[in-house]
């Protein structure tokens, strides 16, 4: 398993605990280019979540920083994380922004 699918592994089992819903688009191509790694819907917010593998959390592509900022621009948060401490911090400071 590389590193970036265990960082992967971990925020599928951190979101499935706090119950948010989320998908992994399947990047084969026929997909939206830069589209992050989850997509997800927490108590009514949009959220995009992009992983990367440890070391590499400023490591985004163009197409990813746009398609964030697009979301952004929308209402939706998104994050780039590359352990998961950072997601649940993310999660922990969410919860008073809701």
């Amino acid at each position: 398993m590389t590193p970036e699918a265990k960082v992967k592994k971990n925020v599928r089992e951190f979101l499935r605990a706090k119950g948010v819903w989320y998908f992994q688009p399947v990047s084969n191509g026929m997909g939206r280019v830069g589209i992050p790694d989850f997509v997800c819907c927490f108590k009514g917010r949009f959220i995009g979540i992009e992983t990367k593998a440890p070391g590499k959390r400023n490591a985004t592509t163009e197409n990813q920083k746009r398609v964030m900022e697009e979301i952004t621009q929308h209402g939706g948060t998104c994050i780039v994380v590359d352990d998961v401490v950072q997601l649940h911090d993310f999660f922990e400071n969410l919860v008073w922004r809701l």
